[in-house]
């Protein structure tokens, strides 16, 4: 996703889905060349391809939902969120890229490893004091732990961000977090990724399915989770939470695409936005 951000910031103002002019700096050095190079059109089609070929639909996917989760956080702060709370970062940069959070308590939460890793790639700039950086090992320790020992604030309304995550762990953890985000005020949103429960049970019905999953479990990263969709209203009402938008890969294509990028690949991956009700 770094390498997707990167390369999209390089094109043209006009033309971009969203800046992010952090996202070279979690690179290596061969794929930063690579990011900076695919300002040239001929040198990112053939990294579209490349990428293409290994990860079908990956790419176009990546961008577009990059700029869904950036509008759908928006509409979050717009409907009253006073805090963000981005929940396994990575390589997330919507604290500093964003200005519509600037000023606003954004509390990114992920493993010890990749927020070290994180913050020594951004040693020597700027970090805003409106950014916190925290770090959780599930084995060790709970997200209700980790507000304990914090003092997290659950009577203010937050916007929660849960990108690519879901899909890695198991049925209980993502109760246990659900659970979590229940305590905050009414009128939070979350906005998380899932895949389609089909694409763990029958990966050829997917373009790319067997592919992937293969590559993934070759990577010690293998998918263990998924919904199916039409089951998710019914989950998100038990922790208190109405779901606003699920839309697919296809769909949030369509929307900030359009005719740039025609790609097949990647249905299987899903946003999805919701409210916390009212208690």
């Amino acid at each position: 996703m770094a390498l997707f951000r990167a390369m999209e910031t390089t094109r043209s103002k006009t033309k971009r889905l969203f800046t992010d002019k952090y996202a070279h700096l979690f690179l290596p050095p061969g794929l930063k060349v690579a990011a900076r190079l695919s300002h040239l059109r001929a040198f990112r089609k053939v990294a579209e391809n490349i990428i293409h070929k290994k990860i079908p639909g990956a790419y176009t996917s990546g961008i577009a939902r990059t700029r869904l989760i950036d509008e759908l956080l928006e509409e979050a702060v717009r409907k009253g969120a006073r805090q963000v709370m981005i929940l396994g970062a990575g390589f997330d940069t919507r604290g500093l890229r964003l200005p519509f959070l600037h000023g606003m308590p954004v509390i990114e939460i992920d493993h010890p490893n990749t927020a070290r890793y994180k913050l020594s790639r951004l040693s020597g700039l700027h970090i805003p004091r409106h950014i916190r950086y925290y770090q959780i090992d599930f084995n060790k320790q709970s997200l209700d732990q980790l507000g304990a020992q914090h003092h997290f604030d659950f009577s203010v309304p937050t916007a929660f961000v849960w990108e690519g995550v879901t899909n890695y762990l198991t049925a209980e953890a993502i109760d246990n977090t659900f659970g979590f985000l229940q305590r905050f005020a009414p009128g939070s949103h979350v906005i998380f990724t899932y895949v389609h429960q089909e694409v763990l049970d029958n990966p050829a019905a997917f373009t790319g399915g067997e592919k992937l999953l293969k590559e993934v479990a070759g990577l010690e990263e293998k998918w263990t989770f998924g919904f199916v969709p039409s089951s998710l209203p019914g989950f998100l009402q038990r922790y208190g939470f109405s779901l606003l938008k699920d839309l697919g890969a296809d769909e949030y294509r369509s929307l900030y695409l359009g005719g740039r990028e025609k790609e097949e690949g990647y249905e299987f991956y899903r946003v999805a936005f919701a409210r916390r009700l009212s208690d």
